[in-house]
């Protein structure tokens, strides 16, 4: 992809505990602009706090786009690039047949990613990528945000 024309996605999302209080952050740049985006709340779970920031991510592009969306959760990665096909194929059953967990969620994100040519990046936490580690800061200061 030329990275003119791409506009380039960190996200995170935690709780602590988890569930619990949750957090999370998205960080988009586009040649040179940035914006961040953080949330939180009360009740939740990290992976659904991981799906909101994708899908916050997604919906704040006001046209279609090329995205390369980092993300350090494989549960995000792998439900986007992997299972969603099964899970729709089924009616949104999982491979043991039940209801597939954050379905709301799931549906939010594929939504918002419907426009755009979307490349999933996976990331590991906490390994010094400078944006993940800004993105999950975001995050955690969201979550604290609300808990003070």
């Amino acid at each position: 992809m030329d990275s003119d024309d791409v506009v380039e996605i960190w996200t995170d999302g935690g709780c602590k505990p988890n569930p619990g209080a949750g957090g999370w952050a998205a960080i988009l740049r586009f040649r040179d602009r940035t914006r961040e985006l953080s949330g939180a709340e009360a009740v939740t779970t990290n992976n659904r706090m991981e799906l909101t920031a994708a899908a916050a991510a997604l919906e704040a592009l006001s046209r279609p786009c090329r995205v390369l969306l980092h993300t350090d959760s494989e549960y995000l990665r792998n439900g986007v690039t992997r299972w969603v096909s099964g899970w729709v194929r089924r009616n949104w059953r999982n491979a043991s047949g039940d209801p597939v967990a954050n379905m709301d969620l799931w549906r939010r994100v594929l939504d918002a990613a419907k426009p755009h040519a979307i490349e999933w990046v996976w990331v590991r936490g906490h390994a010094g990528d400078a944006m993940n580690e800004r993105a999950d800061k975001l995050a955690t200061e969201a979550r604290e945000r609300l808990l003070a």
